[in-house]
């Protein structure tokens, strides 16, 4: 098996009778796929329902919810364990509401297969209810600003563009790439550790993708590749739960990177690593303390338009990451420069993307230069 295409799912049933057709016909003229469903302890009887519909389909159950990130990390831990030396090349992450087109899976293989440095690639990803627009959850892949506010080209916070090809020549790398549909190296995720379990869902792509490049890799968008997303078929955007993970997951994630980052620009600077990693450890903190203060003027919004169960969610999204933060010593940075000291980290915006949207309304889009990108 060259490469393995998993389904992760948690009580989508209806989704896997609609969609796993044709994402099993699709990949039967493709050497080496296989389609694999791993299902987080569903209590809607999608397992039963596999064994009865889909009896040829390799079905791992897990006895209880691991959250995107445990459930992946352990479905493709069991492939690999089984698979002995013929483990898969590439990993493939799929949603269950994702609706495959015809020869979608070949360039991203090709890309991966051509393209070495390549960590992770995915396809364009537009939305299944309006099949002329970008999808909120990837578009033609992703970016962050320089406050950890993830965007995409092709949609930024709630404005979503048509998708007339505009980004089909741009140059294909991007910061992450969304995990509705993403394939990975096996070898670079398990150098890289995979998804961070802490985060359980929401904003783990965008963690690895990141790591990833920290590790020398490239995260790319293959346009010649295509699929449809339905979104929200685990937890609808009005769920206080999803917005907690956001807000949690979002600072985890700069605790992950931010510094190492900052690091790699102070390093190319003195040449010094014990000087950079301190650098970059003050700057990293100085705006995660600012990003949370971004945080709790939001949190007073919801306050102010009575959105009780929003503000709370912000409270407590901030009291877990306090928990769960990890202590990055300068040490550490330190040996990773001395290693590492060649790496770039591109494609973070120098603005604050909430703002520049809500000066430039519907033509943000056009708003968005290359030159306001910084690269590490």
């Amino acid at each position: 098996m060259k490469t393995a295409i998993v389904i992760l799912n948690w009580n989508t049933k209806d989704f896997l009778g609609k969609f796993l057709p044709g994402l099993l016909a699709s990949v039967k003229s493709v050497d080496g796929a296989e389609v694999i469903v791993a299902d987080n302890a569903s209590t809607d009887g999608s397992a039963q329902f596999m064994k009865e519909n889909f009896p040829d389909v390799r079905t791992i159950v897990f006895d209880r919810n691991l959250g995107f990130t445990g459930g992946y990390n352990k479905a493709f831990e069991e492939i690999v364990s089984k698979a002995g030396t013929e483990a898969p090349e590439y990993f493939l992450l799929i949603n269950s509401d994702i609706e495959v087109t015809e020869g979608w899976l070949e360039p991203l293989v090709e890309w991966m297969d051509s393209h070495p440095h390549c960590g992770a690639c995915a396809p364009k990803l537009r939305s299944w209810h309006r099949k002329n627009m970008f999808e909120y959850a990837g578009a033609a892949g992703g970016y962050i600003d320089s406050f950890g506010y993830p965007f995409c080209r092709g949609r930024v916070l709630g404005k979503v563009e048509q998708d007339l090809g505009q980004y089909d020549h741009a140059h294909p790398e991007v910061f992450w790439a969304s995990g509705a549909c993403l394939m990975v190296r096996s070898s670079v995720y398990s150098e890289t550790g995979g998804l961070d379990e802490r985060f359980f869902a929401h904003m783990e792509e965008i963690d690895m993708c990141w790591r990833m490049q920290l590790s020398g890799y490239d995260i790319c968008v293959v346009s010649s590749s295509i699929v449809y997303h339905i979104g929200g078929g685990t937890l609808p955007s009005t769920s206080p739960f999803k917005l907690f993970l956001n807000f949690r997951n979002n600072l985890l994630m700069l605790n992950n990177n931010l510094a190492k980052t900052y690091a790699l620009k102070h390093f190319k600077g003195s040449g010094n690593a014990a000087e950079a990693a301190a650098n970059g450890s003050a700057e990293a903190a100085y705006m995660i303390r600012v990003r949370m203060a971004m945080d709790l003027m939001a949190a007073t919004a919801y306050l102010l338009t009575f959105r009780f169960k929003a503000f709370k969610a912000v409270l407590q999204a901030h009291k877990e990451y306090r928990k769960m933060r990890q202590q990055i010593s300068t040490e550490s940075i330190s040996a990773y420069l001395k290693v590492n000291h060649d790496t770039e980290v591109r494609h973070i915006y120098g603005r604050w993307i909430v703002l520049q949207s809500l000066l430039h309304g519907r033509s943000i889009f056009s708003g968005i230069h290359e030159t306001d990108f910084f690269k590490f």
